[in-house]
């Protein structure tokens, strides 16, 4: 075996090495530590609306903590009204507030309501001065500091990202060349049951590095725990929150599970903070082990496996701390619960010296500072707490009112260059002593050992291939390199290693080039590599050029197509009157509504048809329809009509037109999507199979926010059983 590296490799083994960064910047939600802590000094200890220590206050619309980066505040909210309502990732100026860019996101294929959007915290990367942004739709876009787009996935469509109408969405995590984010996902092939999984990305390109599932079948959809990174047993580790009610602990440079917490009957939300080897971590919902709901539990990180009560060094039982994350500072740890009631407890035994009423509903995260804490509650109340041994006192409490209610607060304070930055429905403010002068110090950050190569005489325990998941097409060649990293997931450079394939049909030589055939077909395998005793493999989907055409007559019956992203366990292929067509049938527990994927996610300029026809079951009639460029195209059931849209709970661009149409009946529908300058025109129709294809069409729409791209795709509301057969696409003619 062979080892080789180059000076790009060496860049992602010095991960974390050493780099100059802004002393006070605050780059992630919870800071630079993870733990809700600033080592600032001569922060305020009052401020009022009408100008005292307020320096400035801009106009935005937010819900998520803004970070902090090279002078710059960086925020993610709402944005416009009715037909231009969209997700708005903002930069201002850290010392006048002046806004200096703003990217706009549509908001697709999506439950999601609009006081949600913007709910994910947007995370900064001092090395590089990117920003990653995790819209409500499942865009998750890298921009430099200028505002300027790196790179995007679209999780929904790439990796079958699944959301529920709570809008709960992740919060990426930076470390070396690594960007991780959480996400609960519905994929193609052993990816395809729901899980909440972790995937990392390059995060200088968005390449795909690996994917982890460490947990079950999940409780919720709707989880937005952040994972936090920390050094315990000489490794670095990813520890967070899942939604099947765990809490795992991951090598980051590798995703391998290393021990796993089952906590909770429901899934997490708040996020863990990490204090040496110590993990504490809390929920609000039902407990596994006693009839009583909440705990707020210690656990020794120095575990491995699945680690039982042997690892919980201390709890604190009925505190309902399911949304705001532990802060710990000097020995205490300070969780707010549900009802907004501040504790205080001792870092070591759990001990409760104090608890303090903020008001009625907690959302955001304490934050220490200058001796200080810095709290928000839901209800538009800012408050200044002296922490003491064993009481707290109130230093300063504000109240944002917004018309004739309080102004909805649910970020937690950010502080950076001896200023408080919060973001609220009312606006971003800046608070601050107005004689303190506004600079930015540079330090160097210490080199991280745990990161650095491993001795020369380690040897590879894991190897990993990258690209982790990867779409490619006829005539392109996609270049695979295996990794090797010893027991501590340290990195020990590129091997040599002997390739093969599952599942795909192309020629793959032994320097990891794989290319497929140029007459390839729709397929999804996996390409494999070993090393000795060791394996690891990758994943491929491979998508032919236009026009693509399925009409089920070669598949087995309970199947469906191997590269779909959504369809598993939804969808499969079944006999109807002596056919093979597509069936969604009604399920008796879940959601009916299902969007299936069946493309790269950067298509655009085609036209979908497909045949479909509804059931009905007693008085249900279900929803069907087509997906293209992120719109749908719908026959409604129970409102008999042709209907589009592209965001289902706000309708904001949607349309419809009176169509009856019977259950039982097969019917063809078409759908093509025209970006025509800074508009987009949805155009439908619909006809019975057995008729000739009218020329006009049913239903045409016009958006001025245009979705440029997407996949096609298909729509069911099963509230009864939908066929699907004869599906097309094909490029639209001019």
């Amino acid at each position: 075996m062979r080892m080789r590296s180059n000076r790009t490799l060496l860049a992602f083994v010095l991960a974390f090495s050493t780099f100059l960064a802004q002393a006070s910047d605050w780059p992630t939600w919870r800071g630079p530590g993870q733990n809700g802590v600033s080592s600032e000094t001569g922060l305020i200890s009052s401020w009022s609306l009408e100008g005292e220590n307020l320096l400035w206050k801009s106009d935005f619309i937010g819900r998520s903590t803004p970070v902090i980066l090279n002078g710059r505040v960086y925020v993610i909210g709402r944005a416009g009204e009715g037909i231009n309502k969209q997700e708005r990732v903002a930069c201002f100026d850290a010392e006048s507030g002046k806004l200096l860019w703003e990217h706009r996101l549509n908001v697709f294929l999506t439950t999601v309501p609009f006081p949600r959007v913007g709910w994910a915290n947007l995370t900064g990367d001092p090395e590089t001065g990117n920003i990653y942004a995790h819209g409500v739709a499942g865009l998750f876009v890298c921009f430099d500091g200028d505002g300027k787009v790196i790179w995007q996935h679209s999780l929904t469509e790439e990796f079958g990202r699944m959301a529920g109408y709570g809008g709960r969405t992740h919060t990426p995590a930076v470390d070396g060349d690594l960007v991780i984010l959480s996400l609960i996902n519905s994929n193609w092939g052993d990816q395809a049951a729901p899980r909440h999984r972790y995937f990392a990305f390059d995060k200088h390109s968005g390449e795909v590095i690996w994917v982890s599932t460490p947990g079950g079948r999940p409780y919720d959809l709707n989880t937005y725990s952040t994972p936090v990174i920390a050094a315990i047993n000489g490794q670095r580790l990813l520890i967070g929150g899942n939604a099947d009610g765990a809490i795992y602990a991951l090598k980051v440079q590798t995703g391998e599970k290393v021990w796993g917490f089952k906590l909770s009957k429901r899934g997490i939300n708040s996020s863990v903070v990490v204090d040496g080897t110590r993990v504490y971590a809390s929920h609000s919902e039902e407990n596994l082990d006693e009839a009583n709901m909440g705990r707020l539990v210690c656990i020794d990180g120095t575990g491995s496996g699945d680690v039982t009560r042997t690892h919980e060094l201390w709890r604190y039982n009925q505190l309902k701390a399911g949304f705001a994350s532990p802060t710990v500072h000097q020995g205490r740890v300070y969780v707010i619960d549900n009802s907004a009631n501040l504790h205080c407890l001792d870092a070591t035994n759990g001990k409760v010296y104090w608890k303090y009423n903020l008001g009625t509903v907690g959302k955001g995260s304490p934050v220490w500072a200058d001796g200080k804490l810095y709290t928000t509650e839901l209800n538009g109340a800012f408050n200044i707490l002296r922490p003491g041994a064993a009481e707290c006192e109130s230093l300063d409490e504000v109240i944002i009112p917004l018309g004739n209610r309080t102004a909805e607060i649910y970020s937690s304070p950010a502080i950076a260059y001896r200023r408080v930055f919060f973001a609220t429905e009312d606006g971003l403010y800046c608070l601050g002593k107005k004689d303190s002068p506004f600079s930015l110090s540079a330090s160097s950050l210490p080199s991280s050992s745990d990161s650095k190569p491993g001795p020369q005489q380690s040897s590879p325990a894991h190897l990993q291939i990258v690209p982790a998941e990867v779409i490619t097409g006829p005539g392109e060649t996609v270049q695979f390199r295996v990794r090797a990293y010893d027991t501590q997931a340290r990195f020990l450079g590129e091997v040599d290693a002997k390739w093969s394939q599952s599942g795909l049909s192309g020629q793959l030589d032994q320097a990891g080039r794989f290319r497929p055939e140029p007459s390839a077909q729709h397929q999804a395998g996996k390409v494999l590599a070993k090393v000795g005793g060791l394996e690891a493999s990758a994943r491929l989907r491979v998508m032919p050029d236009l026009p693509w055409q399925e009409d089920f007559e070669i598949m087995e019956v309970g199947k469906i197509p191997t590269h779909w992203i959504g369809a598993a366990g939804r969808f499969s292929v079944q006999l109807k009157d002596g056919n093979r067509v597509l069936s969604k049938p009604f399920v008796r527990r879940g959601i009916q509504r299902s969007y299936v994927y069946i493309g790269p996610s950067d298509l655009k300029n085609y036209t979908m048809q497909a045949d479909l026809m509804g059931t009905k079951d007693g008085r249900r009639i279900p929803d069907m329809g087509l997906i293209a460029n992120r719109y749908v195209l719908a026959l409604m059931g129970a409102r008999q009509q042709l209907h589009v849209h592209s965001w289902a709970s706000e309708l904001r661009m949607a349309r419809s037109a009176d169509f009856p149409w019977q259950p039982n009946i097969w019917y063809t529908m078409k759908m093509r999507v025209d970006v025509e300058g800074n508009k987009a025109v949805v155009r439908g129709k619909v006809w019975p199979k057995t008729e000739t294809e009218p020329e006009a069409w049913s239903i045409v729409v016009e958006d001025p926010l245009p979705n440029r791209e997407g996949t096609p795709g298909l729509f069911g509301q099963s509230y009864a059983e939908i066929f699907y057969d004869n599906i097309k696409v094909s490029k639209s003619e001019p």
